[in-house]
């Protein structure tokens, strides 16, 4: 994998699902580094993110504008936008059909088909267990469109000893995937 060194913006979508404690620890490792995150929450996201972490968006850390989920005029929905990837943390099991369907209901969704229609990194950090047969068929087409599928799974091999620690780790893949290198990362064996 390359390891980018010019200044990437990313866009972030904040769905409804559960796990808002990967979110976190996402934008914390995004902060030490030398990108720009805009973000889009959905008003689900919005009430989950509360209830988990006791936090609003703009509350978060290393996102610089953050977009209403309604807006659909808004810079991410077009194709001349110049983000260079997009992150779905948490992905709902409704916004990723949204997105293997190529439906547009609000700006997440719409954003996310521009990604794809640009060829652009889209990963979807989908949270939910146990998945039916349409989760995984839903996840199957997302994939086949271009998204990376990356679920709210951590490594366990760095033993971690809080969920901090294990959300941390999942973070690190993450931008691995965004080609994103952050520092003291550790690796297997490393």
């Amino acid at each position: 994998m390359t390891i980018q060194t010019e200044k990437q913006k990313i866009l972030l979508g904040v769905t409804g699902a559960t796990g808002m404690l990967f979110l976190r620890s996402f934008l914390h490792s995004l902060a030490e580094l030398d990108v720009t995150v805009h973000g889009i929450c959905s008003a689900s996201g919005r009430e989950v993110l509360k209830m988990e972490q006791g936090l609003l968006p703009e509350e978060l850390p290393a996102v610089a504008t953050w977009f209403p989920h309604d807006d659909l005029a808004a810079p991410p929905a077009s194709g001349s936008s110049d983000y260079t990837s997009m992150v779905v943390l948490p992905c709902t099991m409704g916004s990723l059909a949204a997105i293997a369907g190529g439906l547009s209901i609000n700006l997440i969704h719409r954003a996310a088909d521009v990604m794809l229609k640009e060829r652009k990194k889209l990963v979807l950090a989908v949270r939910e267990t146990p998945l039916n047969r349409t989760h995984l068929q839903n996840m199957l087409a997302a994939h086949d469109a271009g998204a990376v599928i990356c679920p709210t799974m951590p490594s366990y091999y760095l033993q971690p000893k809080t969920l901090e620690q294990a959300a941390q780790s999942y973070s690190w893949r993450l931008a691995d995937q965004l080609g994103l290198a952050i520092p003291n990362r550790k690796r297997w064996r490393s």
